[in-house]
């Protein structure tokens, strides 16, 4: 693996992290979101730094060119964590509809309860003109 690539993974890897780290500051990320971010800087900072483990795996899978295994494995675990995220995305927006409908039922239940009552206007003006 060339050293500018190196380089590059250590610059986009502390980047990343100073994203994360700003985001949860801002909290705009929750910290457990947060740490499949830090794991994953954690993990480009390793290869970057000891890169004979990614030189050994892509030798063993036949790959040419070491960088090219290097962004294979960062696409696959990129796709992994859209994959996981649309998942939680897709329960939220069915939580999100089963709450409204639930919302809008109590809301119809409390409109249908109060059309029942009498208003007070009503039950107060036979007593209007008797004297105590």
């Amino acid at each position: 693996m060339s050293i500018i690539l190196r380089i590059l993974l250590i610059i986009g890897a502390v980047g990343l992290m100073a994203v994360v780290l700003r985001s949860i500051k801002k909290s705009r990320i929750q910290i457990e979101d947060s740490l499949f971010w830090v794991s994953f800087v954690g993990i480009v900072v390793i290869i970057a730094l000891v890169p004979a483990v990614m030189i050994f795996f892509a030798r063993i899978l036949g790959f040419v060119s070491t960088s090219n295994f290097v962004f294979l494995c960062v696409v696959g675990i990129l796709l992994i964590k859209v994959f996981t995220s649309s998942v939680e995305i897709s329960r939220l927006k069915f939580r999100v509809n089963q709450l409204a409908q639930e919302m809008a039922l109590a809301q119809k239940k409390t409109r249908e309860d109060n059309e029942k009552k009498l208003p007070f206007e009503e039950i107060v003006e036979p007593f209007k003109n008797t004297r105590i």
